[in-house]
C-alpha cells in the first residue's frame, strides 16, 4: 500500500525562482503590487481549482483521474484545474495529473501533523474530491479517530477557502490477503460517514458523500485486493463525475466564469437541460439482484422528463420496475420517467429500482447507465 516511488523535482520549477526573485524585486522598485491570485484578467482566473486528495488510490498513478479529467473535458467542462503539489504518475492518457494522493499517507496523519494547511496554501482549490482513510483501516484505526481526521482536514479547507465544496467517498472495498479484518472495517467506516457528512455540512460549504463502496468488487476491480485496475478506474470516475459536475454546474461563489453560467463553456448545451445517471445494487441473491438508479439534473435548467439506458453486465436482464416505464431491446433496457418523477430542478435527484434475473456466474452486479434529459416540447 504504501508507495516506494517519488518523482524528483522538476526543473521547471527550480529554474523559475530566479526568475520570479527578479520579477518581484523590479515590481517592488517601481510600486507595483504582487498579487497572491490570479486576476480576473487571467484566464486561470475563470478555472475551477480542483484537488484530488488521498493516497495511493488517487495518486500512485491513480488512474482513475485520468478518466475523469477526460469525460468532464469530452462533456463540456473545460474550465477546470486539477491542482496538487504531486504531478502525473503515469497512465498512459493526456490529462491534467496535478493532484494531492501520497502513497502510504495516513489521514490521521496528515491531520494530526498539520500537513494540509501549506498544501492548500500552494495550489487554493475551490474543491476537493477526498478518497482518504485505507491506510488507516488497514492500519486497524477506530472510524471515530478517521472521521476526527477527517473534520479537522474540513476545517483546515475552510481556513483556506470559506466557500470550499468537499466531495468525499465511502472507500472501495478493500479484501488483501494479509489483511483478513480489512474488508469488514471498510464497512464499518463507510457506515458512519454520511452521519459525519450531515453534521459537518454548511450551506455556504457543502459536503458531498459519494457512494465507491457499492458494485465495485476487489476481485474484478483491483489488481491486489486494494488498487483499482483499469476496470475500477472506470467505475471510480463513474461515481465521481455526477457529483463534481453538480457543483460544477451550480457554480463557484467569486468566480468570474463559472462552469455553470448560461452558454459557458463549462455548462453541456449552453444551458440547455442534461443529466446525469448512476446505478447501485441494492441487494443480490443466486440468479439475480436489486438495483437502483439514481436520475441527477446535472444543468442549471429544469429537465421536463428523462430516458436511461441501463445495458447490465454479465449477461444480467431487467425485469420488473418500479418508478419508470420500461422497454428492452437485445438486453439494453431503456427507462423513462414516471409521470411524478420526471421534473427535476437544477442540482435535483430521482432514483427508480428494478429486479434483475442474473446467469449464476455473472459476479458482481454493474451496469452501464446514460442519461438523456428532456425539455417540456421534447
Amino acid at each position: 500500500m504504501r508507495s516506494t516511488h517519488h518523482l524528483p523535482p522538476r526543473s521547471l520549477s527550480v529554474r523559475i525562482v530566479p526568475v520570479l526573485g527578479f520579477l518581484a524585486t523590479l515590481l517592488l522598485a517601481v510600486g507595483g503590487p504582487l498579487a497572491p491570485r490570479a486576476t480576473a484578467a487571467d484566464p486561470a482566473a475563470r478555472a475551477v481549482r480542483i484537488m484530488p486528495l488521498g493516497d495511493s488510490i488517487t495518486g500512485s498513478p491513480g488512474c482513475w483521474r485520468a478518466v475523469l479529467w477526460n469525460r468532464l473535458q469530452s462533456t463540456g467542462y473545460t474550465d477546470i484545474d486539477f491542482v496538487g503539489t504531486l504531478g502525473p504518475q503515469g497512465c498512459g492518457q493526456p490529462h491534467d495529473g496535478d493532484n494531492e494522493g501520497h502513497g502510504g499517507e495516513l489521514v490521521t496523519n496528515v491531520a494530526d501533523q498539520n500537513l494540509l494547511p501549506g498544501r492548500l496554501a500552494a495550489t487554493l482549490p475551490d474543491i476537493v474530491v477526498m478518497h482518504f482513510g485505507t491506510n488507516d483501516v488497514w492500519s486497524a484505526i477506530a472510524p471515530d479517530r478517521i472521521l476526527a481526521a477527517y473534520s479537522r482536514l474540513v476545517e483546515q479547507m475552510r481556513a483556506s477557502n470559506p466557500d470550499m465544496k468537499i466531495v468525499v467517498a465511502q472507500l472501495i472495498p478493500m479484501n488483501p490477503g494479509s489483511c483478513t479484518a480489512c474488508a469488514q472495517r471498510v464497512v464499518d467506516l463507510n457506515a458512519r460517514i454520511p452521519d459525519w457528512a450531515r453534521t459537518t455540512s454548511t450551506d455556504r460549504s457543502p459536503v458531498t458523500v459519494v457512494d465507491q463502496w457499492t458494485g465495485f468488487s476487489t476481485a474484478t476491480d483491483t489488481y491486489d485486493g486494494v488498487h483499482p485496475n483499469a476496470s475500477g478506474d472506470d467505475k471510480i470516475a463513474a461515481r465521481w463525475y455526477p457529483a463534481l459536475t453538480s457543483l460544477l454546474d451550480s457554480g463557484t461563489p467569486g468566480d468570474p466564469g463559472d462552469p455553470g453560467d448560461p452558454g459557458d463553456p463549462g455548462d453541456p448545451g449552453g444551458g440547455q437541460p442534461s443529466c446525469a445517471a448512476s446505478f447501485r445494487a441494492t441487494s443480490v441473491w443466486q440468479g439475480g439482484y436489486q438495483g437502483e438508479v439514481t436520475v441527477t439534473n446535472t444543468s442549471t435548467s429544469p429537465v421536463a422528463g428523462w430516458t436511461v439506458t441501463v445495458a447490465p453486465a454479465g449477461g444480467a436482464r431487467l425485469g420488473q420496475i418500479w418508478g419508470g416505464t420500461l422497454t428492452t431491446t437485445d438486453g439494453t433496457a431503456t427507462v423513462t420517467n414516471a409521470p411524478w418523477n420526471g421534473t427535476l430542478a437544477p442540482g435535483e435527484r430521482t432514483t427508480f429500482g428494478f429486479i434483475a434475473s442474473a446467469p449464476a456466474t455473472a459476479g458482481t452486479p454493474s451496469a452501464t447507465v446514460t442519461c438523456t434529459a428532456h425539455t417540456a416540447s421534447s
